[in-house]
């Protein structure tokens, strides 16, 4: 019997359905998101008007009844070959994803998903479109339905092999890192913090209206708001920033907390890196190693000023949010490059801590132009306010501050420029309120394009450009001689240029250049 002749049809593969539990979770979640309205109706009604009670009634009925029909209406199989979700009553969607282009299996259980054991399986697949638009999601299925999916879907070998049954024995992961409590200094030191104002602020302020309370009323804080009033302003400024840092550090400490607890990191039996992670959410997002292009070392300047980092996987079907891709959560920058080591299997001094080299002095002087010259026009208006403006008089004086500011930065950035191609990896480095070290595989470029503007051009300088299927597209080589690039490219992708080298479209250097 042929291979062929084993793999049943697709017409023979039966129709699954979600858990049936989802006619539990996906109601109560559509009446916990509409209990506000409920309650403004219940609330507001006249003593003896039963209408608003009974449009109550009804918006709860509808919404029960929507939650059947979803389940009634939703249905999924897996295939050798692809994916398919067939959703809708109305309006029927079809989708269909091919299992060979499948990258990431997601795998994200919330608060009242939990309760009752189920979890969402998002699919993302390498189309090059957003990740909404590139794959497709169950919602919802057992937490052993999900993690049995997750085998299945990213498994090469099993394409032309039967399904394995749900209780199927699997070999443990390679642990590769854990949580250490000991990182969540790195928390404050994040852009997260900011979001840490406004969730401790939120939450403090629900849970004083709740009680009923005006916090005008409270004698402590009407005593502080009298004195702080009546200090010099300087010194109310100076006191309002210090709440608001230690309010930013605590928020950022308990979202650190939610996000990443029981952090593990794993390589699993069947080829894929596993990041598992959340307190109140639970979330796994599994990345093929096949598919694995790279990695990136993400560094904001308040974390680079404490010496941390956060390690990024460059794979296709990765969402492009803040969080998409991560391997794990702030950590000492020595930590962050061990990761992209064990992750990629390669030494950290081949990848993101090989040493680059540096970029033309022409390259500092469009960093200092760049970062001055708007500068200069700021500081400028200033001072025309102030001068239009008598009370605002003070306003010139202290916009030059920027200016050292800005030099600082700039140089700063000419400083964190560089490039340097390995064995098998192109790695880059540029910016400074987000320094990003980025180690991408050769064979994993598709093509270059260079890109050169007047004031380029007479620099001698270009920007060359890294395309790939992974991450963001594309990655970048700034402001590098002109030369440089063309050799930069040729050899980091040999023969893709050569048909433009052989007629001469571009140039590249002599032997004794190195890209």
């Amino acid at each position: 019997m042929t291979a062929d002749a084993t793999v049943a049809p697709e017409d023979a593969v039966p129709w699954r359905r979600l858990d049936w539990r989802m006619l539990f979770v996906g109601p109560i979640g559509g009446l916990i998101r509409l209990a506000p309205v409920v309650a403004v109706l219940l609330v507001t009604g006249r003593p003896g008007d039963i209408g608003r009670f009974w449009v109550a009634i009804a918006i709860g009925v509808l919404v029960v009844l929507g939650g059947v029909l979803r389940w009634r209406t939703t249905r999924y199989r897996i295939t050798p070959e692809r994916v398919e979700l067939h959703t809708g009553w109305l309006r029927r969607q079809r989708r269909s994803v091919p299992r060979d282009r499948i990258r990431t299996v997601d795998l994200t259980a919330r608060p009242i998903a939990r309760l009752f054991g189920l979890t969402v399986v998002q699919v993302s697949s390498a189309s090059g479109a957003m990740l909404e638009k590139s794959g497709l999601s169950l919602d919802s299925v057992s937490k052993a339905e999900a993690d049995r999916l997750r085998r299945e879907l990213l498994d090469r070998s099993a394409f032309d092999s039967a399904l394995p049954a749900p209780d199927a024995a699997v070999a443990q992961g390679v642990q590769l890192a854990r949580l250490d409590w000991s990182w969540l200094r790195f928390a404050p030191l994040t852009f997260s913090s900011i979001a840490g104002i406004g969730a401790v602020g939120a939450a403090v302020f629900n849970l004083v209206d709740d009680f009923g309370i005006d916090p005008r009323d409270i004698g402590a804080v009407d005593a502080a708001t009298d004195q702080l009033q009546a200090a010099p302003v300087w010194l109310a400024l100076l006191v309002v920033g210090v709440v608001l840092l230690v309010i930013a550090a605590l928020g950022a400490m308990v979202l650190f907390a939610e996000r990443w607890y029981d952090y593990r990191l794993t390589r699993e039996a069947d080829g894929t890196l596993r990041v598992k992670r959340g307190l109140l959410t639970r979330r796994s997002l599994s990345v093929s190693e096949e598919r694995l292009r790279g990695a990136e070392i993400a560094e904001p300047i308040l974390l680079r000023a404490g010496r941390g980092g956060q390690c990024r996987a460059l794979s296709t079907g990765i969402s492009r949010d803040a969080q998409g891709g991560a391997l794990q959560p702030p950590v000492p920058r020595a930590e962050a490059h061990r990761v992209a080591s064990v992750a990629l299997h390669e030494a950290p001094s081949m990848i993101t801590q090989a040493p680059l080299r540096r970029h033309p002095r022409a390259a500092m002087g469009r960093r200092f132009s760049r970062a001055l010259v708007p500068t200069a026009v700021l500081v400028a208006g200033a001072f025309l306010l102030g001068y239009a403006v008598p009370a605002l008089g003070w306003a010139g004086p202290a916009s030059l501050v920027l200016l050292p500011i800005a030099a600082a930065l700039a140089f700063d950035r000419y400083r964190n420029l560089g490039h340097r191609l390995t064995a098998r990896y192109l790695v880059t480095r540029q910016g400074s309120l987000v320094r990003s070290t980025v180690a991408l595989q050769r064979t994993g470029v598709i093509g270059w394009t260079f890109r050169q503007s007047p004031f380029q051009r007479r620099a001698g300088l270009v920007v060359a450009e890294a395309f790939t299927a992974a991450g963001q597209s594309g990655y970048s080589v700034l402001d590098v001689g002109a030369v440089d690039a063309v050799a930069l490219a040729d050899a980091a992708t040999p023969h893709l240029l050569t048909p433009f080298v052989d007629n001469d479209v571009l140039a590249v250097p002599g032997p004794g250049k190195q890209p």
